[in-house]
């Protein structure tokens, strides 16, 4: 790296010194038109062609390069980026059979478009996932949430040594994987880079005028689409900020006490959509609400 590198590197990771190696996950938090999913589909195609898996593949099997958005049709940007790249004289050689939403390579290796669930993506050898606004996916609310996809993407990599996990998006809510990885590896040495960008540091060409006039309009949304910050406005009824002043860090349920009053709360559900929620509470001698224990179960269940 240059020193303008270096500046670069430091000013979007918030790391000191120069990388010392790689890493197999990568969360680029970007504004829109930063050219994520162009970067994300030359990764892809890099990989695909330039590094020989065939010692992770056993006879019969395919390497999969999976491409995953919010729906199908958002997820052929990359897919569309990664056909064109695979035109280059250079690469045609390796194209094998294409179809509308696949493509197969001559080395093994498949690239393709695939739903956003976490029971889908089950089943693949994976030598990279390529996940595309990730920020915009389903929340830990829903029966698909997006938490429950990664964990699922995790294990199809276990078995193929230098396999990358992708993750691209415009920031959203402080809440999901993406706020995740920013709150537990922005700035810190860790095997996870988080790369966090406005959108003009990423792509010049986009007109300062246009930035400008979205922040008048509307500057909470603005800082997100263009400024790769998370919003605060999409709050849930309580902040995260006093959520987490009132929690012991660590500390998961409170066992109990002979002798103290405890109360009940449970917020039901009929098990199809929504989660059932139990929660105990007790008032200590200061007068204070304490939260004892919170437990939650997930639909589909009976109830």
């Amino acid at each position: 790296m240059t020193d303008d590198d270096l500046a670069l590197y430091a000013r979007c990771t918030g790391r000191s010194g120069r990388p010392t190696g790689g890493v197999h996950e990568a969360f680029l938090i970007c504004g829109r038109r930063a050219g994520k999913s162009f970067v994300l589909a030359l990764v892809a195609v890099f990989l695909a062609v330039f590094v020989d898996w065939s010692s992770c593949l056993t006879p019969g099997e395919r390497g999969t390069i999976m491409i995953i958005a919010a729906d199908r049709r958002q997820a052929r940007t990359i897919f569309r980026y990664v056909a064109a790249l695979l035109k280059v004289p250079l690469l045609t050689s390796f194209v094998g059979r294409s179809i509308a939403e696949a493509i197969d390579l001559n080395n093994n290796v498949t690239i393709e478009i695939l739903t956003a669930s976490f029971r889908t993506v089950r089943g693949y050898t994976l030598i990279a996932a390529l996940c595309d606004e990730v920020a915009y996916w389903r929340s830990e609310e829903s029966a698909n949430p997006d938490t429950e996809i990664i964990a699922a993407i995790r294990p199809a990599m276990a078995t193929v040594p230098g396999a990358m996990l992708l993750c691209a998006s415009s920031p959203y809510a402080r809440r999901g994987v993406l706020w995740d990885a920013f709150r537990r590896h922005f700035g810190k040495i860790s095997p996870v880079l988080v790369w966090k960008a406005d959108t003009r540091t990423m792509n010049p060409t986009v007109p300062e005028s246009v930035v400008a006039d979205a922040y008048e309009n509307d500057p909470a949304s603005a800082a997100a689409e263009y400024g790769a910050e998370f919003r605060t406005d999409v709050e849930t009824f309580v902040s995260r900020e006093i959520v987490e002043a009132t929690v012991v860090a660590g500390r998961h349920e409170l066992p109990p006490v002979p002798g103290t009053a405890y109360f009940g709360f449970t917020d039901p559900s009929g098990g199809s959509a929504d989660s059932m929620t139990l929660a105990v509470a007790h008032r200590d001698k200061g007068g204070r609400a304490v939260l004892d224990a919170v437990c939650e179960r997930r639909p589909p269940f009976l109830p």
